[in-house]
């Protein structure tokens, strides 16, 4: 990923889907409004859509926004829907078990296990 994650304050994965048609002016209203978060405190966020193939990625850097578009051409992204809560905080570890399409809840519960 071309973001520099040692740079990342947190990074926070939606629990409900969202209309990908949202750009960074949509998700970042989603951000302040429905999460009550900052959107400009160097954290990353996380958003999925319906059938779980794309994800958008949000975060801002010193001077601007940087959105990331990744779409599975086969399989979906292993994110639950979670109704007790808008977003749930990752380890920068977690995002990338996300990304490679692996079930990054299930390992981090195995790894908390194991300590």
């Amino acid at each position: 990923m071309i973001i520099n994650t040692d740079e990342i304050k947190n990074i926070y994965v939606s629990s409900h889907y969202v209309d990908m048609r949202k750009s960074i002016d949509g998700l970042t209203q989603i951000v302040n409004l429905q999460f009550q978060m900052n959107v400009l405190d160097h954290s990353l966020f996380i958003f999925t859509n319906k059938a779980r193939n794309r994800i958008k990625i949000l975060y801002y850097e010193s001077n601007g926004f940087w959105l990331f578009i990744k779409r599975l051409e086969h399989g979906r992204f292993k994110i639950e829907e979670h109704d007790d809560s808008n977003t749930r905080k990752i380890t920068s570890t977690q995002l990338n078990w996300l990304l490679e399409g692996l079930e990054f809840e299930e390992k981090f519960k195995e790894k908390q296990l194991l300590i």
